[in-house]
């Protein structure tokens, strides 16, 4: 069974950014919360530096759901090439 990649990547994409968006959102609330997790994504993500401001965290949710997405779609593409191998006949 192959997987449907544009519902997978916006899954995922949504999975992700959702992720990111509630652990920010937690920070915001309880300043420890998810600092060490907040932080390596500061560090990968370019503009969102973990300040715990608003503004920081609608910068963290977009990157996770462009990032998340594809992720997504590159696993999909990668999972629909190695399960069309095993159905070869």
């Amino acid at each position: 069974m192959k997987l449907n990649l544009k519902a997978f990547a916006l899954t995922t994409g949504i999975l992700w950014g959702a992720a990111m968006l509630l652990t920010g959102l937690a920070n915001l609330i309880w300043s420890g919360y998810g600092v060490a997790a907040l932080q390596m994504m500061a560090s990968v993500y370019p503009g969102y530096h973990a300040d715990r401001t608003f503004l920081d965290l609608v910068v963290g949710t977009l990157y996770a759901l462009v990032d998340g997405a594809i992720a997504g779609l590159v696993f999909g593409w990668l999972y629909n090439t190695f399960v069309g191998k095993g159905n070869a006949k």
